[in-house]
């Protein structure tokens, strides 16, 4: 890994931090001013609902000015959210909060995707750069909430003091101002040429291409798998009669695993092929969902979640990989945001149709269901193929 390469992913890891730290302290601070489950619900949505309108026109904007100016405007929204909250801690500051720091890490994941796959020169160097990048992410969903968590604990004049939430999110202001600090430095190639992109292409005419379409699909499939995991495993615990730290345990295991796999994979990325591991991951995530229901407690399943998170984990640099050798170059940023807008548009809807399936088949049932239509996607990715481009790092 090079120095610049080191320095995208803490940028990454800072602004992403900022949002899942918001994540966790604008929902506990709307419950202690006595909003309802359902307006936390709303609020919560809100992180996603941006991502899903912003991708397109985010890599557009890409495709068209490279990374400075994209990171710039994320930088500045993350940074607007986060400083208000921080000042004027009201529900609706906190939305506002929400839209704003989801909106700027969908926009900072799409323009560091962009750059970092159009800096690579072969398939090998663009699993190990999207191995790397994909650490980043992990990384965040823990630093944002734990330092989030410790100063509304430890910060105010008691825990959970309207002090120590205003201490918290004025650190998540601070964040996406590092995050600039750090990548301010990354040469930027820039964007394409408006002649070179064609004026009258349109981002859904990337869907009609098989290869992509079909590449979006079986990213689809792992991607719900992982929602349905995480929405459903603290249901099946309870059922089992798990306590809430045992729970929480099993899907920290999970995420440790997930990261420690994207650790792994640029030392053997060299030795593996995309379609390979994705399609390994597949079958393990199909077994994986069929056994869980039979696991009688924390060991095994706990078991069940490592190998889950080893297999999902594999998922996204392949994937990324993959993405970057079937889609044009001046199209790169286009073909990033519908995968985002497709994944987070599923992890808006998702839980809903969760919950009515667990309330209609049981928890068990979803777990098969999942596991057979993950299943009935291996065809799919029997056909994933990514011959080698020659023009891909223009």
């Amino acid at each position: 890994m090079n120095a610049q390469l080191l320095r995208l992913i803490l940028a990454q890891v800072c602004l992403h931090a900022s949002m899942t730290g918001t994540r966790l302290a604008a929902p506990l601070l709307a419950l202690q001013q006595g909003y309802s489950a359902a307006a936390v619900g709303v609020l919560l949505s809100l992180f996603a609902l941006t991502q899903v309108f912003l991708a397109l026109p985010a890599g557009r904007y890409a495709d068209r000015h490279g990374l400075r100016r994209p990171l710039a405007i994320a930088v500045a929204a993350a940074a607007a959210g986060t400083g208000l909250a921080a000042v004027f801690p009201t529900f609706a500051v906190l939305c506002l909060a929400a839209l704003l720091t989801g909106g700027a890490t969908g926009v900072t994941v799409i323009a560091l995707q962009r750059h970092a796959g159009r800096s690579t020169s072969n398939p090998t160097e663009l699993k190990k750069v999207f191995s790397w990048l994909a650490i980043a992410p992990a990384a965040a969903n823990f630093m944002g909430p734990f330092c989030a968590g410790l100063l509304i604990d430890h910060a105010g004049r008691s825990p959970g003091d309207v002090l120590g939430y205003r201490v918290a999110f004025g650190l998540l202001f601070l964040l996406p101002l590092l995050c600039w600090w750090l990548a301010r430095a990354a040469h930027d190639s820039g964007g394409e040429a408006p002649a070179a992109r064609g004026a009258k292409l349109r981002a859904w005419d990337l869907l009609a291409e098989p290869m992509f379409r079909r590449l979006l699909f079986v990213n689809w499939l792992q991607s719900a798998a992982w929602d349905v995991h995480t929405f459903v495993l603290p249901i099946l615990g309870h059922e089992r009669g798990l306590s809430a730290s045992v729970i929480g345990s099993i899907l920290g295991a999970f995420a440790v695993a997930a990261a420690g796999i994207r650790v792994v994979l640029p030392m053997v990325a060299s030795r593996l092929a995309e379609r390979q591991v994705i399609m390994a991951a597949n079958v393990m995530t199909a077994a994986v969902f069929a056994a869980y229901p039979f696991m009688p407690g924390a060991v095994t399943m706990g078991l069940c979640s490592v190998l889950l998170g080893i297999a999902l984990g594999a998922v996204q640099p392949m994937v990324m990989s993959m993405l970057h050798q079937i889609t044009p170059p001046a199209r790169y940023g286009e073909a990033l945001a519908l995968r985002v807008m497709t994944l987070n548009a599923s992890s808006v809807a998702m839980p809903m149709v969760f919950g009515a399936a667990g309330a209609a088949i049981g928890i068990a049932g979803v777990f098969w269901l999942v596991g057979g239509v993950v299943a009935a996607g291996t065809p799919a990715v029997s056909r994933l193929q990514a011959p080698p481009r020659e023009d891909h790092n223009l």
